[in-house]
C-alpha cells in the first residue's frame, strides 16, 4: 500500500481495497430510539446503586449534593451539545469522530482515547461493585477474580454473539433495574428525615466547614469525581450510530431522554438514602442501598425489599457493566477500522459483531477488577471522561463557528452558551481528579491514581505519534473529508 500525505500534522493516508470493509461491518437497524434511551440509562444506572456515595466521604452530605447539582447541570447541556453533534457525523466512533470533524486527525484520536480509558476502566469498577452485591446477594465467600471471570466471560460472549441480541437483552436487564430503583425508594420514604443528612463529624480544620459541609469547601470539590458517577457514560449513545435505525433521529431522543430519567433518579436517590439511615451509615458501603434498607434505622435486617432489591438491584450493575462494553467495543472498532488503533481490532465476524474490540479491552478491565479497588477505579475512568467532555464540547463551539452553514437536523437549545458551560464544568471536573487523587494498589505496586491514568494516556497518544498516524485509512468513515 502506498501512503499518500496530507499535509497536515504529519498524517499520511493509505488505500485499502474493498474487502477491508467487507469485513469491519455493524448490523444496520438493531436500535431504535427507545432502545438508544434505555441504552443511555444502562450505561449509566450502575451508579445509582454504588459508587456515588463514595462522594459522601469526600464532601459530606452537602458537598456531594451541590457536587452533584453541578454534574447534572454540565451532562445536561452536555447531552443537548452531543445531540447536534451526533446528526452532524454519526459513526461509531461517537465523540472521536466529533474532534475529528472540528479539529482533525490528532483532535479526533486524542478524544477517542479519552473516551477509551473511561469505558475500559468503568467495566472493572462495575465488576467490583458486582462482586459486592454477590457476596452479599448469596451469603457467600468468593474471590473476586471468579465472580470477573464469570462476568466478563458471559457477557463478553453474548456481545459476540450478536448486537440486535445483546441491545435487547441490555432493555430488559435495565427495565428491572429501574423497576428496583422504584420499589426502593418507596421503601425508603417513610424514614426519611432531613437531619440525616448531616450526621457526619465536622472537620474543625476545614475552610467553610459545617454540618452541611462537614469538609469545607474543598470537600465539594472533592465529592465531584463520584458525583459523575451519578451520569458517567451517558454520553455513549451516539456509539449506537451505525446500528440505529435512523441515527439523525434517534440519536437525540436517546441521549435527551436517557438523561431526564437519570437526573430524577440522581435527585431522588440523594433525598432518601442518606436521608433514611444518615451519611455517615453510606460513605464506604460497597452495596448502600442494601445497607440503608437493612439498617437499625429503617427495616433492622433483611426482608423480602431489601433481598428483592438486593437481588433485581444486580441487574442495574450488569446494565451498566453489560452496556458499556457494547460501547467501548464499538469505539475500539471505530478508530481501528480508520487505522488509528491497530488494524485488527476492527475484525468482524459472520453476525458483524467486533468480536477482537470486545475482547482486548475485556482482558484488561478483568485485570483491573482483581485490584478490588472501586473507588480508585471511578476516579481513573472519570480521568478519561473530563478529557473527552473538554475536548468534545471545544468541537462543538470550534463547528459551531468554523462551519455555521452545515446542515444540523438537531440544534442545541443554548448553541455555544449551553456547550460553553458544560466545557467549563468538566475543566473543573478534571481537576477534581488530581484533587481527589488516591495511591492504587496495582498488584503490588503503589501508584497515584491520576499518574497512573495520565500515563496510560500519555502511551496511546505515543503510539499515534510514532506509528498510526502515518498509517491511517483513506476512506474510512469520517475520514472522507480531511481537515
Amino acid at each position: 500500500m502506498e501512503p499518500t500525505s496530507t499535509g497536515h500534522g504529519g498524517i499520511e493516508y493509505e488505500k485499502v481495497d474493498q474487502s477491508y470493509f467487507e469485513h469491519r461491518q455493524l448490523k444496520r437497524g438493531a436500535a431504535g430510539w427507545v432502545l438508544l434511551v434505555g441504552l443511555g440509562i444502562a450505561y449509566v444506572i450502575s451508579g445509582d446503586y454504588a459508587g456515588w456515595n463514595f462522594g459522601l466521604e469526600q464532601g459530606g452530605w452537602g458537598g456531594l449534593m451541590i457536587a452533584s447539582l453541578l454534574m447534572a447541570l454540565m451532562y445536561t447541556c452536555m447531552c443537548f451539545a452531543l445531540a447536534e453533534l451526533a446528526t452532524i457525523a454519526p459513526t461509531a466512533g461517537g465523540g472521536y469522530g466529533f474532534a475529528r470533524r472540528a479539529f482533525g486527525p490528532w483532535g479526533g484520536f486524542l478524544t477517542g482515547t479519552a473516551i477509551l480509558i473511561e469505558y475500559a476502566i468503568a467495566p472493572a469498577a462495575i465488576a467490583v461493585f458486582i462482586g459486592g452485591y454477590v457476596k452479599s446477594l448469596f451469603e457467600l465467600d468468593i474471590s473476586q477474580w471468579v465472580i470477573s471471570a464469570s462476568f466478563f466471560g458471559v457477557f463478553l460472549g453474548i456481545h459476540i454473539y450478536g448486537a440486535g441480541e445483546a441491545l435487547r437483552l441490555i432493555f430488559a436487564i435495565t427495565a428491572l433495574a429501574v423497576i428496583a430503583l422504584v420499589v426502593w425508594i418507596v421503601a425508603m420514604a417513610p424514614f426519611f428525615d432531613s437531619s440525616k443528612w448531616f450526621d457526619i463529624a465536622v472537620n474543625p480544620e476545614a475552610t467553610g466547614a459545617s454540618p452541611f459541609l462537614p469538609f469545607g469547601y474543598l470537600g465539594i470539590w472533592a465529592a465531584i469525581p463520584f458525583a459523575m458517577w451519578f451520569f458517567l457514560a451517558i454520553e455513549g449513545v451516539p456509539l449506537a450510530a451505525e446500528e440505529s435505525t435512523d441515527p439523525k433521529r434517534d440519536l437525540p431522543r436517546g441521549l435527551i431522554g436517557g438523561i431526564f430519567v437519570l437526573l430524577a433518579f440522581c435527585a431522588l436517590i440523594m433525598i432518601f438514602g442518606p436521608g433514611g439511615v444518615g451519611s455517615e451509615a453510606l460513605k464506604t458501603n460497597t452495596n448502600p442501598l442494601v445497607a440503608a434498607l437493612e439498617h437499625p434505622a429503617t427495616y433492622g435486617g433483611p426482608t423480602w425489599v431489601s433481598k428483592f432489591v438486593n437481588f433485581v438491584g444486580l441487574a442495574g450493575l450488569i446494565a451498566s457493566f453489560f452496556s458499556i462494553i457494547y460501547a467501548y467495543s464499538r469505539l475500539v472498532f471505530a478508530m481501528s477500522r480508520a487505522g488509528y488503533l491497530p488494524r485488527g481490532l476492527s475484525l468482524t465476524n459472520a453476525r458483524q459483531s467486533p468480536w477482537v474490540a470486545l475482547i482486548v479491552p475485556g482482558i484488561v478491565g478483568f485485570l483491573l477488577s482483581l485490584t478490588e479497588q472501586g473507588d480508585q477505579l471511578i476516579l481513573m475512568a472519570v480521568f478519561g471522561a473530563t478529557i473527552s467532555y473538554i475536548l468534545m464540547m471545544a468541537s462543538h463551539i470550534k463547528l459551531r463557528f468554523a462551519e455555521p452553514n452545515l446542515p444540523r437536523p438537531y440544534a442545541t437549545p443554548g448553541g455555544v452558551l449551553t456547550s460553553g458551560i458544560a466545557l467549563v464544568l468538566a475543566s473543573i471536573a478534571l481537576v477534581a481528579v488530581f484533587l481527589t487523587d488516591k495511591t492504587m494498589d496495582l498488584f503490588g505496586l503503589h501508584i497515584s491514581v491520576a499518574a497512573l491514568s495520565a500515563i496510560a494516556y500519555a502511551i496511546l497518544v505515543a503510539y499515534f505519534a510514532f506509528y498510526s498516524r502515518h498509517h491511517l485509512v483513506a476512506a474510512a468513515p469520517g475520514e472522507e473529508e480531511p481537515v
